[in-house]
Order: C-alpha cells, then structure tokens, then sequence
C-alpha cells in the first residue's frame, strides 16, 4: 500500500509538472492571441493585458492587405507538393541503400548526412546564381525543387533509421511468392513505413509552411507570395504594424497547428521505431 502511495503522488507530482510545463509553453500563443485582438495603442501599452475590447476588425484587414487566400493557396501549393515528391522519393532511396548495402551507397548514405550540418547562409549566392541560370528564380517549381534539395538529407536519414527495424524475412517471403522488388515496396515495405511518412511530413510541413528566407531569395512577384512573405509587408523600415501582423501571423498559423495537433500520435511512434537497429 505504501509503494502504492508513493507511486501515485509520483505520477500526481509528475502531472503538474507537465501542467506548468505546457502552460509555459503556451505564453507566447496567449501574448499572440491577445494582442492580435487589440488597438495599435493598446497593444503598445499594456500587452500583457487582457484585450479592452476585441478589435476582430484587425483581422478583416489582415485577410485583405495580404491577400490572404491567394498566399495561402501558394503556401499550400508548395507544401503539399514538396512533402509527396520528398516523403517518396526520400523513402524509396533510403530502401535501397539499405537492402544494397554497397560502398557506393554507404558513401552516398554519408553524403546526405554530411549535407545536414551545411548552413543555408554559405550557400545562398550560389543557390540564386544556379536556380537564376536555370531560369527558376520567381516561380512556385522553381521554389519546390529547392526545397526538394534542402529537404531529401533529414528524410533520407530518418527512413534510413526505420527501414533497418523492418524484418528483411517478410520482403523475402514475398520474393518467394513471385512478388517484383517495385511490389515487395510498394505493397509490403511501404505500408509497413507509413509511421516515419507521416513523421516526416509533419516535419517537413513545419519547416516549408513557415519558412521564410528561401521564399524570400526565390520569390519576386507579389502573386507568388507565401504566408510568411505576405506577413513580412507590415514591417517596413519606419514602421511596424504589430496590431495587423499579429492577426496575420495568427492566420498563417492555424492551419499548421490544427494538422499538427492532428498527426502528431505519429511522431513519437515513428521516430521510435526509426531508431530501432536492424
């Protein structure tokens, strides 16, 4: 009874902890929140302060001075297109260099890893001069084969994780059974793979959705806009509409809290079994 006891004011003390934990993290979302509901002046008085009144009108002009429907549509555009591309074609690489195991793709294998502690800053000359001579600078394919190019080392090393922990037993038994290797993939191994597909596109769907500097190099025309360029025109260099970006910033990003909220059951699973060694 005594061990019973302790282990529940264990559990009881650990709770709250996770409580204050969750609430701290939730400060930012409350100042956000409220201060994207308040006048210019009081937001620069007092934002801490809960909202005197709801300005919801701070949110009608935001949708309109952003052209909120048309940078969201591009947002979306380039995020869903991005992630099918990158979650199969990262996946599929990273099945073969498994089940070859062979110098060349272990060599390959330590390439994508190396090109992750690559910062973005040394290479962004480059990159415009390259996307700007294959005429892909200002346009949605040109701004998704490069985020295919940033994007395929961390897939590529998470699926690599998690195809080790499928049994190879099942892929053979399927062999024996007639199945062709583009088979044995696509009706066994992927399924099986779909844990660290949904992880990597909701960590890819973070990363695209709220990115800002590639879209800023890539990205000219005022219809090509993405949400975060869209919000960056209420800072200007003498002046700062905090009372309609906030609204803007809590507009771009909804979407991608409620689809997190959604699939995150997926992470933790995926990653733990991503790093389970065959």
């Amino acid at each position: 009874m005594e061990v019973s006891k302790k282990y529940r004011l264990g559990t009881l003390a650990t709770e709250i902890i996770m409580v204050l934990l969750a609430l701290v993290f939730l400060i930012p979302f409350y100042f956000l929140f409220v201060n994207s509901v308040k006048t210019f002046s009081d937001l620069l008085t007092n934002s801490a302060s809960w909202p005197k009144s709801f300005e919801w009108h701070n949110y009608a002009r935001a949708w309109e001075i952003t052209n909120f429907p048309k940078a969201f549509t591009n947002s979306l555009i380039v995020t869903v297109i991005s992630n099918m591309v990158l979650s199969m074609f990262s996946g599929m690489a990273a099945y073969r260099m498994v089940r070859h195991n062979s110098r060349f793709n272990r060599f390959l294998f330590t390439i994508f890893v190396a090109a992750m502690v690559i910062p973005f800053q040394s290479i962004m000359i480059p990159l415009v001069k390259v996307m700007s001579s294959l005429s892909l600078m200002n346009s949605i394919p040109g701004l998704i084969i490069a985020y295919l190019g940033f994007g395929v080392p961390l897939s590529v090393f998470l699926f690599h994780g998690f195809v080790k922990s499928i049994p190879l037993e099942i892929e053979e038994a399927a062999r024996v059974d007639g199945t062709s290797i583009y088979g044995t993939f696509f009706r066994i191994v992927l399924p099986l793979m779909k844990p660290m597909f949904v992880t990597v596109i909701i960590l890819n769907t973070l990363w695209i959705w709220n990115d800002y500097l590639l879209p800023s190099l890539v990205l000219q025309s005022a219809d090509l806009r993405t949400i975060p360029i869209a919000t960056f025109a209420f800072f200007g260099q003498f002046t700062k509409q905090w009372d309609l970006a906030l609204p803007a910033l809590v507009l771009g990003i909804l979407p991608v809290i409620i689809f997190f909220l959604a699939m995150q059951k997926y992470i933790v699973e995926g990653i733990t079994q991503g790093a389970v060694k065959g």
